[in-house]
């Protein structure tokens, strides 16, 4: 099993300069090899799909995969000594940031979805960079031993559980500071819980009036946090719009912006962490929808559905309940709000109808409540057996998934 647990760093000013000074230098090489693979991927593509008989076809050139761009750094720290006081493999971690952001350009990912062109860093967007891999007993009471920048100081505010393993380490520069996000490890797979009970299910139908509805007829509601912070966003925006570009002031305006919203993302992801915490510990297996998130956030309620944050939270659950024993059983979400729970009939309602009069059966309840005793139902017909199975085959290609690519 692997979590990732994130802690905040307190350097110093000397390391303060120096984190600053790699994430600088990684940018550029980072903006170099992605130049080089598209100058291999225009230079190998022809765009005239006919040729006459008789034609010179150039030479190709080879691609530029992630070894032969590794073997480039040794004679890098030739040319560019600075490149020297980087972590080597934090530099070759750059190199396959660049094979993932442009082998998901060119072949995609693991479901055959393309990403878009990957675009070139600005040194204010590169804020992030890892080491692969950790010595054993890096971490000393409330200092951390981080290659070639020394012990720094973190805030421990959670210990690390027993029998987990530190593989990798990943610092980040935020608006408000810099964070360390610890990968840790164990051999062991959580079992499902053997004394599962079927009947301690639940079904929950996510909206937008309500932030979920459970099969029982409990509704939570939607906190808004960005609906509600938007005044205060508006008058720092207005700020950073009116300072001189390139200027120390619009600099700080653009960090009390960034401030901001890093406030309504946290408190976003508590919600979700402690929605999701309230319901595993009441239930077993909890029911959802599978939704097209990507695609309602393309339509006329783009920003509702990004400030209620389904995506995060249905994630956020499915993790908690695996590292629980318990289960996260996606079921279609066909016609959950159009069947009636009761007697299976379909009722047609646009949605501004907030409301379920079935005419066949006399039921009469809430459009959402009525959803999620539909998702109920639905997860209640595969067998807990079934589930488990499901759970089984996913754990096990996400570990496969997420195994680290070995160095050479």
């Amino acid at each position: 099993m692997k979590i990732a647990y994130q802690y905040r760093l307190k350097p110093t000013i000397e390391q303060k300069a120096k984190i600053d000074n790699w994430l600088s230098m990684l940018c550029a090489q980072y903006n170099y090899l992605l130049a080089d693979r598209f100058s291999w991927y225009e230079q190998n593509r022809c765009s005239i799909n006919a040729c006459p008989l008789v034609c010179h076809l150039p030479e190709l050139r080879k691609n530029p995969d992630y070894y032969s761009q590794k073997k480039t750094l040794p004679n890098l720290k030739k040319t560019h000594p600075h490149y020297k006081r980087i972590h080597s493999q934090v530099l070759q971690d750059v190199v396959k940031r660049v094979k993932l952001a442009f082998d998901r350009f060119i072949k995609g990912d693991s479901s055959g979805k393309r990403s878009g062109r990957p675009r070139f860093k600005k040194r204010h967007r590169y804020r992030t960079f890892t080491y692969p891999q950790m010595k054993e007993g890096c971490l000393e009471g409330n200092l951390i031993d981080l290659p070639k920048i020394g012990k720094v100081k973190i805030v421990l505010h959670r210990p690390i559980p027993d029998g987990f393993k530190i593989k990798t380490a990943t610092i980040t520069k935020k608006c408000d500071g810099y964070y360390l996000v610890l990968s840790l490890e164990d051999k062991t797979v959580p079992e499902v819980k053997p004394d599962i009970d079927p009947d301690s299910i639940i079904g929950i139908d996510v909206g937008l009036k309500e932030f979920l509805t459970t099969s029982e007829g409990e509704t939570i509601e939607i906190p808004q946090y960005y609906r509600k912070a938007q005044k205060r966003l508006k008058v720092i925006q207005k700020r950073v719009s009116r300072r001189k570009k390139g200027g120390a002031n619009r600099l700080k305006a653009i960090k009390q912006l960034g401030k901001q919203h890093k406030k309504v993302a946290d408190k976003r992801k508590d919600f979700h962490f402690k929605t999701a915490n309230y319901l595993l510990s009441k239930y077993d297996v909890v029911a959802h929808e599978k939704l097209n998130v990507k695609g309602l956030a393309k339509s006329r309620l783009a920003l509702s559905v990004l400030d209620a944050g389904w995506s995060s939270f249905l994630t956020i659950l499915t993790s908690k309940a695996e590292n629980a024993g318990l289960l996260a059983v996606p079921v279609s979400a066909q016609n959950t709000s159009q069947n009636c729970s009761s007697c299976g009939k379909k009722v047609p309602k646009k949605l501004h109808i907030r409301w379920h009069d079935c005419l066949h059966c006399g039921c009469s309840l809430d459009r959402d409540h009525n959803a999620a005793i539909n998702i109920k139902n639905r997860a209640a017909g595969q067998s807990v057996l079934k589930a488990q199975r499901l759970l089984r085959d996913a754990r096990i290609g996400w570990e496969a998934y997420t195994e680290p690519e070995r160095s050479v």
